[in-house]
C-alpha cells in the first residue's frame, strides 16, 4: 500500500442527541451535549473541505440529525457541491413538511432504523414505543421520492424474529435492506452477554437469510454484515485505517471510523483546530496505523494482512486497551481466547425472556440532553 489514500465517503455526525436509547448504541458512552455541536458555519465549512479532499458521498448522522433545525442547509451545501448525501434517521421527528424540504433541499436518500418487527421490541431495545412513527416514517420517504433503505441491528433478542422483520421491510416498501450484527463497541459492549447470540440462534438467522434473499431476488436487495466474533478471521478496518472514509463527530474531531473514539490513548484532532485535509494527510492519528508498517507479528508476517489489515483497531483496543494489537477475533491472535470465553458464555447462558427482567440488566443509552430540535 503506497501513496496517501483518498476519502470518498464522510460521516457527518451532526449531534448525540437522540430520542431513542438503543442497547447497542455504536455512540461513545460519553455522548457530547447539544452546547458541544459544531454551528451550521463551522459544518458548512467541513462540508467545502470535504469535498476538495475526494469526498462524494456524505451521510448525516447522529444521534437523530432530525433534531438539527439547519439541516436543509447542509443538504443544500452538499448538492451545490455535487456531493450525494444520505439521510441515516431513526424515523422519529420526520414529517411529511420535513421530508418535503430535505428533498427540496437535494436529499439524495434515506436511511430508517428499526429494532424490530413490532412495537414490543423497539420498546425493549430502544426504550420507545413509538413503532407506529417508524411506519409512518417509511411511508413518508418512499412518498417524498426518496428510496427506502432500512436497517435493523440483529442480536440474541430479535433474531428469532428475522422472518418477520423481512416480511415489514417488504411490506413497507425497503428497496435496500441492512441486516447488521450487532458490533461490541460503545453500549453494544456494555450489553454484550446479553446481546450475543448462540451459534444455533446464529445458523438459524443464516438460514433465514438465504431463503429470504432467494424468494425476494430483485424486489428487495438484501445485505447480511458478518457477527465477527464467529469468524476465524477479523472485518477489514474501515478498508484499512483512514484509507477511503472518515468520521467528524458533533463536536468537530475527526475520526477514521464512527467508533474510533472508544480508543481513548490516541489524540484526534479537530476541524475547529485544523483543516480536514490536514488531518486527513498529516495528523499523528491517522497515520498511526494507516499501511501495514506498523502491524506486530502475527500480522506482520501473514498473507492475509492486506485483506484484513489486522482486523479492528477500535476492537483491539475495547478488548485489549491496546489499538495496535491483532484484533482478538483472528484465531491467530494471541488475545484469541477473549473472544472464545465471550462465545463460551454465550453458549451456556439462557437469556431471559422476561421483559422486565430484561430490562433491569440492559444498560440503556441515556443521553443527558433531550432530543429538541435546534
Amino acid at each position: 500500500m503506497s501513496g496517501m489514500p483518498q476519502p470518498y465517503g464522510l460521516l457527518a455526525e451532526v449531534t448525540h442527541r437522540c430520542p431513542l436509547h438503543c442497547i447497542y448504541c455504536s455512540n461513545p458512552l460519553a455522548l457530547l451535549e447539544r452546547q458541544d455541536e459544531l454551528g451550521t458555519e463551522d459544518w458548512l465549512r467541513v462540508i467545502r473541505e470535504a469535498a476538495e479532499l475526494g469526498v462524494v458521498q456524505v451521510h448525516f448522522s447522529g444521534g437523530e440529525p432530525l433534531v438539527r433545525g439547519d439541516l436543509e442547509t447542509l443538504v443544500a451545501e452538499c448538492r451545490r457541491l455535487g456531493l450525494y448525501t444520505n439521510l441515516i434517521t431513526s424515523g422519529l421527528g420526520l414529517t411529511e413538511s420535513r421530508a418535503k424540504s430535505l428533498v427540496s433541499a437535494g436529499l439524495n436518500s434515506a436511511q430508517l432504523s428499526i429494532q424490530g418487527d413490532a412495537a414490543e421490541s423497539t420498546n425493549l431495545v430502544a426504550a420507545s414505543k413509538r413503532f407506529d412513527k417508524k411506519e409512518a416514517a417509511a411511508r413518508i420517504i418512499r412518498e417524498a421520492g426518496l428510496p427506502l433503505n432500512m436497517n435493523v441491528v440483529l442480536h440474541r433478542l430479535n433474531l428469532s424474529r428475522l422472518d418477520a422483520i423481512i416480511d415489514i421491510c417488504e411490506l413497507w416498501g425497503a428497496e435496500r435492506l441492512e441486516l447488521a450484527n450487532s458490533q461490541y463497541y460503545g453500549w453494544a459492549l456494555r450489553n454484550r452477554d446479553l446481546l450475543m447470540p448462540s451459534k444455533a440462534q446464529l445458523d438459524d438467522a443464516v438460514g433465514v437469510y438465504e431463503r429470504r434473499k432467494a424468494e425476494l431476488g430483485d424486489h428487495m436487495e438484501i445485505l447480511w454484515i458478518l457477527p465477527d466474533y464467529y469468524e476465524p478471521y477479523p472485518k477489514p478496518c474501515m478498508g484499512g485505517w483512514a484509507q477511503n472514509a472518515l468520521t467528524v463527530a458533533p463536536d468537530g474531531t475527526v475520526y477514521p471510523c464512527p467508533v474510533a473514539a472508544e480508543i481513548t490513548t490516541m489524540n484526534f484532532a479537530s476541524v475547529r483546530d485544523h483543516d480536514l485535509a490536514w488531518i486527513w494527510q498529516k495528523s499523528e492519528a491517522f497515520q498511526a496505523y494507516r499501511g501495514t508498517a506498523w502491524m506486530p507479528d502475527p500480522c506482520q508476517s501473514c498473507p492475509r494482512k492486506e485483506l484484513d489489515f489486522g482486523g479492528c483497531r477500535c476492537q483491539a483496543f475495547a478488548l485489549t486497551g491496546d489499538a495496535g494489537r491483532t484484533d482478538p477475533v483472528c484465531m491467530h491472535s494471541p488475545d484469541h481466547h477473549l473472544v472464545q470465553d465471550a462465545l463460551v458464555r454465550a453458549n451456556q447462558e439462557d437469556v431471559t425472556e422476561d421483559e422486565e427482567l430484561l430490562r433491569k440488566k440492559l444498560v440503556y443509552r441515556r443521553p443527558t440532553v433531550s432530543a429538541h430540535q435546534r
